[in-house]
């Protein structure tokens, strides 16, 4: 059984940086790509980054190519989510998600049923 929690969310001011840590439970990534989405106040959840259990290869989903580094320390089980040059519309609940899935661009399009999910972290940036 998988298990994952957030850290590290906070208020921040636009253009700031925060850094998301996410413990991941023993072997996860032995099996599962594991990676971040979002939701925005209104919104559809979305697939921020990924990384492959297969090789570490990393997705990044457009809006955030350049600002975010995903990044992973497998003998501590843990998953970050460094986040730089903050904007208002990165505003939402960060969340931490394992998946078995084809590819990494199938998993950030899973729905909310599939995979496992940790419970969240809330970021907000003020403009």
């Amino acid at each position: 059984h998988v298990q994952l929690a957030e850290s590290g969310g906070g208020s921040v001011q636009a253009g700031g940086s925060l850094r998301l840590s996410c413990a991941v439970s023993k072997n996860t990534f032995d099996s599962y790509h594991v990676g971040w989405f979002r939701q925005a106040p209104g919104k559809k959840r979305e697939g921020v980054s990924i990384i492959s259990s297969y090789d570490g290869s990393t997705y990044y989903a457009d809006s955030v190519k350049g600002r975010f580094t995903i990044a992973r320390d497998i003998p501590r089980n843990m998953l970050y989510l460094q986040m730089n040059s903050l904007k208002s519309e990165d505003t939402g609940v960060y969340f931490c998600a394992a998946a078995m899935s084809r590819t990494l661009e199938r998993m950030a399009t899973m729905a909310d049923n599939e995979g496992y999910w940790g419970p969240g972290t809330h970021v907000t940036v003020s403009s």
